[in-house]
């Protein structure tokens, strides 16, 4: 018993993050791509980030073709990320590869894609929690209300806006930032 408390008193753990770092910035939320590997979001420090709830049986699904030409167009400057949602009106029941196959095939979508996640609801990811939150983004709240509603973050981290579904891609209230 004494070895055992001797080893974890000998196991070196970070400090928690204060309340400032917490809210600073998304950086330290823990997310998984598309195919179950790790992202790192601090990897896009220096770029703003776009975070969109995406899925593929919506009304709203044209927006990739937007979203693509976002990222060829802005990516030495932006990072897009695709959240598949199958939260609103089960429109994105498929699995990781019928998404990124449907992606593909039909948008020629290159641009990063995470795994499903719930993005409202007792069980929303603590991505969304950070986004929708302004105790936790120290900058406003808002609920997601359908597929393709957008999140904008400055190039630390830090939410600058968010656009509902009807906002294009290219809607000069997103472009604006980017410029």
């Amino acid at each position: 018993m004494k070895l055992i408390e001797a080893l974890a008193n000998t196991i070196v753990k970070p400090p928690p993050l204060s309340h400032a770092e917490r809210i600073a910035s998304v950086y330290h939320i823990k997310i998984n791509s598309l195919q179950g590997q790790p992202i790192d979001l601090s990897d896009f420090k220096g770029k703003k980030i776009l975070i969109v709830n995406v899925a593929s049986k919506c009304g709203f699904t044209s927006q990739y073709k937007d979203l693509q030409k976002l990222h060829e167009a802005y990516s030495d400057r932006l990072q897009i990320i695709g959240v598949p949602c199958n939260q609103f009106g089960k429109q994105e029941p498929g699995t990781k590869e019928e998404i990124q196959d449907f992606c593909e095939l039909n948008y020629g979508v290159t641009f990063l894609m995470t795994e499903k996640m719930n993005v409202r609801g007792a069980n929303k990811h603590p991505l969304y929690k950070w986004l929708t939150r302004k105790s936790e983004n120290n900058k406003k709240s808002s609920s997601v209300k359908w597929n393709f509603q957008k999140y904008l973050l400055n190039e630390n981290g830090q939410l600058i806006d968010y656009y509902f579904p009807l906002t294009g891609p290219y809607s000069g209230k997103i472009i604006k930032h980017l410029n």
